[in-house]
């Protein structure tokens, strides 16, 4: 069987991710083209992947103006490029693989699906966690019955304060005019894995969040610059300064977002007029640096999601309250689920594969061999189509809504709402 042809649009973090999937498996795809407005970027995704000059473009118009060639589109755009890149591409006859979240709008969300149905296209969403052996353990373990019925779930993303500094408030999702509030970029992998994993609907929910610390009025001290590479005085006691954090000379993210030139001498250069050398103190930023949102779901399950920017690492964890069982479980390297049974107070210890090439848990390559296996005709149950993704991104904006708005969100009414708004 050949290999799936793709092009892909955006030559970043995650696209040249996702796209490495064909070089450590050529006989499953092999990537013909790339859209990348960045020259340095677009020349080295060319290279690793022996395109030509004239399999490589600017932007993706010019890419799909130029013919089809490929079987399958890797759309990791940002965020408010997603839907007209993605439209364009189903309606040129692609098969598309896109980056969460769908799109920061509520209506084309929709669109999206409706487009993909009436064009008999496969749109799957990069919500990655359902790859991971981590969470598909805890579905098994559920789906076994282990746990009894089901109680109540406590579920947290702990997003380190490093991550919350360079991704939400200096880089490309500090600012929800320019991309997606924090509860839909960073959580909808959340709130898809949960729905995942309980296979039921929610029926309510609130919300409570703010953006508290990364602030003007916090900064440290009244000379603080705007910039971290203008003459800092608390440089030396400050965790986020940018000099000490970007300026390795280490590969791979987040460093290389910076620039790809992996030393430190280029780094700290780009850091004088990069968005990744401004105070944090004194950014464009609006997302919110911390969020809960309260959950209830069929059959009396009450879950809470946590969103928190300052934790000292980057894991996610979960604990499950049900009749028979507690499991609580660590999604960070050691991977850790232990099983503590009520009757014999017994704890069991459940062992984890870890994928050390993948990342996301082993989710990436999961994700990739997913998305190559569904165009082949062979899908299987992690399959996240733009269908079922829809539920997760009405989560989002549901949450943002009751955060605003200090209200309790009817799930039920919600979806019809939106059903006919944009039927």
């Amino acid at each position: 069987m050949p290999p799936i042809k793709a092009i892909v649009f955006g030559a970043g973090v995650r696209g040249t991710l996702y796209a490495n999937f064909a070089l450590e498996y050529p006989d499953d795809l092999k990537i013909v083209g790339v859209a990348e407005p960045d020259t340095q970027r677009r020349e080295a995704f060319a290279q690793q992947h022996g395109l030509d000059a004239k399999q490589c473009f600017t932007t993706w118009e010019d890419l799909l103006n130029a013919g089809k060639h490929a079987d399958a589109v890797i759309n990791a755009t940002m965020d408010r490029m997603h839907y007209a890149s993605t439209i364009a591409a189903l309606e040129a006859g692609y098969d598309v693989l896109l980056e969460k979240p769908m799109t920061p709008i509520l209506s084309e969300n929709v669109s999206l699906i409706q487009t993909a149905e009436a064009q008999g296209r496969l749109l799957q969403v990069c919500h990655v966690l359902r790859y991971t052996p981590f969470f598909r353990t805890l579905r098994r373990i559920i789906d076994e019955g282990t746990l009894g019925r089901i109680i109540s779930l406590d579920h947290r993303e702990n997003l380190a304060y490093w991550h919350m500094a360079h991704s939400f408030v200096r880089g490309n999702w500090r600012n929800s005019d320019l991309s997606s509030p924090m509860i839909l970029t960073k959580c909808c992998h959340d709130f898809d894995i949960l729905q995942w994993l309980l296979r039921r609907k929610v029926l309510h929910l609130n919300s409570f969040g703010s953006l508290t610390h990364f602030t003007s009025e916090n900064a440290p001290h009244p000379d603080v610059p705007l910039r971290c590479t203008d003459g800092c005085p608390v440089a030396e006691t400050c965790k986020y300064d940018a000099q000490r954090f970007y300026g390795t000379d280490n590969p791979g993210w987040p460093h290389e977002v910076v620039t790809p030139i992996a030393t430190r001498e280029a780094r700290l250069e780009t850091l004088r007029t990069s968005p990744y050398g401004r105070c944090v103190y004194h950014c464009d930023n609006n997302v919110v640096d911390h969020q809960t949102v309260n959950l209830q779901y069929e059959d009396d399950i009450t879950a809470t999601l946590i969103m928190n920017g300052q934790g000292h690492e980057e894991s996610r964890s979960i604990r499950i309250d049900g009749t028979n069982a507690t499991l609580t479980g660590k999604f960070r390297d050691p991977y850790k689920i232990n099983i503590y049974h009520h009757h014999t107070g017994k704890k069991e210890t459940v062992p984890v594969e870890f994928i050390e090439r993948s990342g996301h848990g082993g989710g990436d390559t999961g994700l990739m061999r997913g998305f190559v296996n569904a165009l082949r005709g062979i899908p299987d149950d992690s399959l996240t189509t733009a269908r079922e993704s829809l539920e997760s991104h009405l989560l989002a904006f549901a949450a943002e809504e009751a955060r605003l708005k200090h209200t309790v969100i009817d799930m039920t009414a919600y979806r019809h709402h939106v059903e006919g708004l944009y039927r």
